[in-house]
């Protein structure tokens, strides 16, 4: 501290006041130091650098309106040359408060003092007045009172030098020595440059200067629609948190922290950056600023800046393929693969319950047992397959060079026949999905069920003790059959489910419920063909029954676990057969899940599918 040079006088017309170095070019001070800037030469001279003045101007300030209790009371000058002296340091912020409490020095220009004098404090407590000051008082009964000419000083630690907050305002009367401090953390509110100097967990200088630079290119390419608040302006205008709005700063604050985390502040947040660094500085989970870039990510249409705010705060690195001598092999055909040898993308699409026909669309990317949400987005009808597959596309950037991806949409029941398999792949490749990945479907539903769930991981218990999983087959002539005996003995004995017919007609359907209900695992069947309306002979022709007959042939003896493998090389060849009849595959659909692949499914309970 005694050496200091960083310690500035501000001259503006006649008034003096403090401030301090930052960068070699730059000044903070109070605005309302050299608030007649516009009229009057703003000039700047060093405590330790002799008496030459330096001219500077105003570059930036908080928005101060003129009145002592207005917020943003910070001005940022641009010297007219660089200065050869080592700018201030700064020190956490939360170093400013301790028990005992911690000495604090601020160095100020009063009448009388041209080389300055230093005035010694406390802080009262860390709780901020009116979301923006910390209150300051003598550290002794005698000594120097903050007084005209310690506006814009900096606040420092006496042991180290390091710098907590600026001097902003003290007492009317003499008597009472005590005043007010704009803490490190609210200036960088007003100037976001300042942020990169201040230390903080976890995050270093140059990944809270990328986080910055990433939300100003976003505010030059257009902020998301809805977004309100402006980076400098004094004051915000928060949107209501329980608006449709999921893209503001508050909303994206609160997915980012949770139900149980931190509220709200007061003043709620100017801009994306301003929510960016309120959780980088105040909030004490680390992971809360990365979940508030995925999930503003989601909002952004610029491919580059999504993509690095989704990999913010790493760099995105790309994939190097490793040596072919150590590439995984792939499974042998008869033998099961480990619980999570599966990567899957998750896909979860429902309706949005509000009404209007719009869906909620989620899409996620597993990497062994931990989930990053890509995508989640409220959209119209005809934005979920455009936006999903976009998604899609997008998540693979999650996955590990070597990883077995898997596909995996997550629908409501009513939903299941739904032709995702035959979605064109993207916008430049007609081939459909199914052809492009292994591609299952699940039941939203019981997904949600914990007996269910804990029912299907004693089936794949049963299953992976068995050489071969046995095939129930329900023919077109067996569809009357009473529904709740049905689950019944599916539940005592099924392995896997075979459909003769998609799940249209109702009797269909309710024997379609009823292996859903007794959890059974794997279940089969055509999207198209025989609807079930007419009872079969069992010995009679059917278009069903001759599929489930080769559906029998091309599972025997295919592990359960394996088999999005195996439908998926078995879709490749429906999909580029030359025969004039579509293959007998053409249309097949693969309900498979297993709870060790996808361990979360009480996420639903919080995550906007839910």
């Amino acid at each position: 501290m005694s050496s200091a040079s960083w310690h500035a006088r501000i001259s503006c017309g006649r008034d003096t006041g403090a401030g301090f170095l930052v960068t070699e070019q730059h000044v903070l001070t109070c605005a309302h130091v050299v608030a007649r800037s516009d009229t009057e030469t703003v000039a700047v001279s060093f405590a330790h650098g002799g008496y030459e003045q330096v001219p500077a101007r105003v570059v930036a300030h908080g928005g101060w309106d003129g009145r002592e209790s207005d917020p943003g009371d910070l001005a940022v000058l641009e010297l007219d040359r660089p200065v050869p002296m080592k700018p201030a340091e700064f020190a956490t912020p939360t170093d400013a408060y301790g028990d005992p409490p911690r000495r604090l020095l601020a160095y100020g220009f009063p009448k009388r003092y041209d080389e300055g004098t230093l005035a010694e404090y406390r802080a009262t407590a860390q709780q901020l007045i009116a979301g923006e000051w910390v209150q300051l008082e003598s550290w002794a009964a005698h000594g120097q009172p903050l007084a005209p000419g310690f506006s814009g000083a900096a606040v420092t630690l006496a042991d180290t030098g390091r710098v907590v907050g600026m001097v902003s305002a003290a007492a009317r009367s003499p008597e009472i020595r005590n005043g007010r401090m704009l803490p490190t953390q609210i200036m960088a509110r007003y100037w976001p440059r300042l942020a990169d100097l201040i230390p903080t967990p976890t995050y270093d200088q140059h990944q809270k200067e990328t986080l910055r630079h990433l939300l100003e290119h976003l505010e030059q390419l257009g902020c998301p629609q809805g977004f309100s608040g402006a980076r400098g302006t004094a004051r915000p205008a928060p949107t209501d948190p329980q608006t449709e709005n999921t893209h503001t700063p508050e909303r994206l604050y609160q997915d980012a922290v949770g139900p149980l985390g931190p509220p709200l502040p007061p003043h709620g947040f100017t801009s994306l950056w301003d929510a960016a660094w309120y959780l980088l500085s105040e909030v004490q989970d680390p992971e809360a600023v990365t979940r508030f870039t995925t999930r503003l990510a989601d909002f952004v249409d610029d491919t580059p800046t999504r993509t690095a705010l989704r990999a913010w705060p790493a760099t995105p690195q790309p994939h190097h393929p490793a040596p072919h001598a150590h590439a995984p092999a792939p499974a042998p055909a008869g033998t099961a693969g480990p619980a999570h040898s599966w990567s899957p993308i998750l896909v979860e699409i429902a309706p949005s319950g509000s009404g209007d026909g719009a869906f909620l669309v989620e899409v996620s990317a597993y990497n062994g047992r931990h989930r990053r949400v890509v995508g989640s987005r409220r959209l119209p009808v005809d934005r979920v397959r455009p936006y999903t597959l976009e998604r899609i596309d997008e998540a693979y950037r999650e996955l590990e060079l070597g990883a077995r991806e898997l596909i995996a949409f997550v629908l409501p029941r009513r939903w299941l026949n739904t032709d995702v398999a035959h979605w064109q792949r993207s916008a430049d490749d007609d081939s459909p999905l199914g052809s492009f990945a292994p591609l299952v479907v699940m039941d939203l539903e019981r997904r949600r069920s914990g007996g269910l769930q804990h029912k299907l991981r004693q089936k794949w218990q049963h299953l992976d003790a068995l050489p071969t999983a046995r095939l129930h087959r329900i023919d077109c002539w067996s569809v009357g059959q009473d529904q709740v005996k049905l689950t019944i003995g599916l539940r005592r004995d099924a392995d896997m489910v075979g459909f003769a017919t998609p799940p249209r007609a109702d009797r269909v359907r309710r024997l379609f419920q009823a292996s859903l209900n007794a959890a059974v695992p794997v279940m089969l069947w055509p999207r198209t063909g025989c609807r079930g309306e007419h009872r079969c002979g069992e010995t009679a022709d059917c278009r069903g029954s001759e599929f489930l007959d080769r559906l029998a042939a091309h599972l025997s003896n295919l592990p359960p676990r394996e088999l999005p493998r195996h439908i998926h090389e078995l879709r490749e060849t429906a999909y580029a057969s030359d025969a004039p009849e579509p293959h007998w595959a053409y249309d097949l659909a693969l309900l498979w899940e297993d709870p060790e692949c996808l361990p979360d499914p009480a996420g639903y309970l919080h995550n906007p599918v839910g």
